[in-house]
């Protein structure tokens, strides 16, 4: 019935409601949610369980109740923490499409000179086109673009723009869903029907399903990209624990 619920919230309202609704939301559901068997280390509070989340098919067990977190957004906080200079280094950064769970937490950052832009978003500071960004050139220390170029038809403008306001020797993270079985990316832009994009692509909005060769698109816009396997340095408990997907690639990307 949750599963039901949760599906049908996701497909029916629009994302800027989702969003806003969310803030008074969550912090009823991690109430009730309470317990030890799980720990967002985002906010390091645990739960009995986390929540099911997904457009079409519903992954149980994978939304944080108290900062709405994903495996993805998790995988990328403890990288961020243990394996680079981040939260302790002075950083300009630019953040695409914000995700709630990271946007108050980095804002409070001291050493962070953070700045949030989207199209859509009613949470982001720039109201901004990913194909067209209204920042000068190498403006940025730290880069982040989650989950946002499956949307984008023209990717490779998009890429070429993360690329032109990074600066040199910054750092870019990228994540994608993406399908590790296919060796090429899978798009067709004559398939424009919700309903059809779900059936191809996963879900309604998206228009492409990422493989393989995701990696060398952003290398041919100039990046150097690190393929990262993390999760392969955190313990089968921990990856239980912290509800992460084993085997999820970081795409951690610099410009020389």
């Amino acid at each position: 019935m949750l599963n039901k619920l949760f599906k049908f919230f996701l497909n029916a309202v629009p994302r800027p409601i989702l969003i806003k609704v969310s803030y008074w939301v969550s912090p009823i559901i991690a109430f009730y949610y309470r317990g030890s068997r799980y720990t967002d280390p985002i906010d390091e509070r645990s739960f009995r369980k986390f929540l099911p989340y997904g457009y079409g098919e519903q992954r149980p067990n994978v939304l944080s109740p108290s900062t709405l977190s994903l495996e993805r957004h998790r995988l990328i906080w403890l990288y961020l923490k243990e394996k680079t200079n981040f939260f302790t280094e002075p950083k300009k950064v630019l953040h695409i499409a914000p995700e709630q769970c990271f946007l108050k937490l980095f804002k409070n950052q001291e050493n962070l000179d953070y700045l949030t832009a989207d199209l859509y978003s009613p949470i982001a500071d720039v109201k901004a086109d990913i194909c067209d960004l209204p920042f000068e050139d190498n403006s940025f220390d730290v880069v982040f673009c989650n989950h946002v170029l499956e949307h984008i038809e023209d990717d490779k403008k998009a890429m070429s723009e993360l690329y032109r306001v990074l600066k040199p020797g910054g750092m870019g993270i990228f994540q994608i869903p993406q399908d590790l079985e296919r060796d090429v990316t899978y798009e067709d832009f004559s398939i424009t029907e919700p309903n059809e994009r779900s059936k191809h692509f996963g879900q309604y909005d998206h228009v492409r399903v990422y493989g393989k060769d995701y990696f060398n698109r952003l290398r041919n816009v100039g990046f150097s990209v690190d393929e990262v396997d993390y999760s392969s340095e955190i313990s089968s408990e921990l990856i239980t624990k912290y509800c992460l997907v084993k085997g999820e690639i970081l795409p951690v990307c610099t410009k020389s």
